[in-house]
C-alpha cells in the first residue's frame, strides 16, 4: 500500500493529477486530495472515480503547524506533490497581491518540503509543481547568486527580503522583475534544489526522487487572465500525464534528480553564457 498526498487538488492541475494517479495506482493505495475549502475538497474527492482510494483532507499549506500536524499523523508517505498556488491578477499592483501569492506558492512549498521530506519512504517521490519561469535566466545575473547553491534557509530569507522590497517600493531598483510570478517560481525551484542537494546520495541509493516539474501552458482558471492565445495550451488532464509518468517510473534517473523537469526533459537551471 502506498500513500500519496497532493496539495491544491480540488481543481485544475492538482485535481487532474489526483484523477490520473487514481487510475494508475493500485486499489489498496490511498491518495489524499487536499485543499483549503472543506466543501470543495469533499466535492472534488467524491468526483474521482479510479482504481485507487481517494480521500479528501482539508489542508492550508500556509499554516506550517497544520502541515506538520498532518505529516505527524500520517507518519510516512510515498508520494507528495506540492501544487498549491495563490491567485495572481493582471493589473493589480504587486504590493497588493504578493503576500497571499508568496504565502501559498513559496512558504507553502517550503512547509511541505520541511515536513514531508523527513517522512518520505525509500522509493518515494517529493515533487513541487513550478514552471519553466523558475530558472535563473528569468532574473538579472546580479541576483543569481542569491539562489544558486543556496540553502533552504537562505532561500527563505531571500524571499522575505524580496517581499519586503515589493512592499516598500524598492524591488525594481534592486533588479527584481515587476511580475512577482518570476522571483516566486525561481525561489520554488531553488528550494527544491536546496533540499535535493542535502539528500541526493541517500535518495539515489534508495530510488527516491526529489524534483520540481513544469506542466507547460495549461488552460486553467489561473492561467486564463494572463494569456490570449490558448491554441497550444494543454488541458489539465493532458498536462499531468508526463508528471504522473515521472512519479510512477520504476527507476529514478539521476539526471532528473533535483532538477526542473518538463515533459520528461530537464530544463537548464543556470545559463552557461552570462547575460
Amino acid at each position: 500500500m502506498r500513500t500519496a498526498l497532493i496539495t491544491g487538488a480540488n481543481q485544475g492541475i492538482g485535481y487532474a493529477l489526483v484523477a490520473e494517479l487514481a487510475n494508475r495506482m493500485n486499489p489498496d493505495d490511498l491518495i489524499l486530495l487536499t485543499g483549503r475549502n472543506p466543501a470543495r475538497v469533499a466535492a472534488a474527492a467524491a468526483q474521482v472515480n479510479g482504481r485507487a482510494r481517494v480521500e479528501g483532507r482539508v489542508l492550508d499549506v500556509t499554516d506550517g503547524e497544520a502541515v506538520r500536524r498532518l505529516a505527524g499523523e500520517l507518519g510516512a508517505v510515498d508520494i507528495v506533490v506540492s501544487n498549491a498556488v495563490g491567485p495572481l491578477e493582471p493589473g493589480k499592483a504587486p504590493a497588493e497581491q504578493v503576500d497571499e501569492f508568496v504565502d501559498v506558492a513559496n512558504l507553502g512549498a517550503q512547509h511541505m518540503l520541511r515536513a514531508f521530506g523527513p517522512i518520505l519512504r525509500p522509493g518515494g517521490r517529493l515533487i513541487v509543481v513550478a514552471s519553466s519561469l523558475g530558472t535563473l535566466a528569468q532574473l538579472p545575473q546580479q541576483l543569481w547568486d542569491r539562489f544558486d547553491g543556496a540553502s533552504l534557509e537562505d532561500i527563505e530569507k531571500v524571499v522575505e527580503e524580496w517581499r519586503t522590497a515589493v512592499h516598500d517600493g524598492t524591488a525594481q531598483a534592486q533588479g527584481w522583475p515587476e511580475w512577482i510570478n518570476l522571483p516566486s517560481k525561481v525561489a520554488q525551484v531553488a528550494a527544491v534544489r536546496a533540499v535535493a542537494a542535502e539528500r541526493r546520495e541517500r535518495d539515489l541509493a534508495e530510488n527516491t526522487l526529489v524534483a520540481s516539474v513544469c506542466p507547460g501552458l495549461v488552460d486553467t482558471r489561473a492561467s486564463r487572465p494572463w494569456f490570449e492565445d490558448f491554441s497550444q495550451a494543454k488541458s489539465p488532464a493532458d498536462a499531468v500525464v508526463p508528471i504522473a509518468d515521472l512519479i510512477l517510473a520504476g527507476t529514478v534517473d539521476p539526471a532528473r534528480y533535483g532538477e526542473l523537469v518538463r515533459d520528461g526533459e530537464v530544463l537548464t537551471w543556470k545559463p552557461s553564457t552570462p547575460r
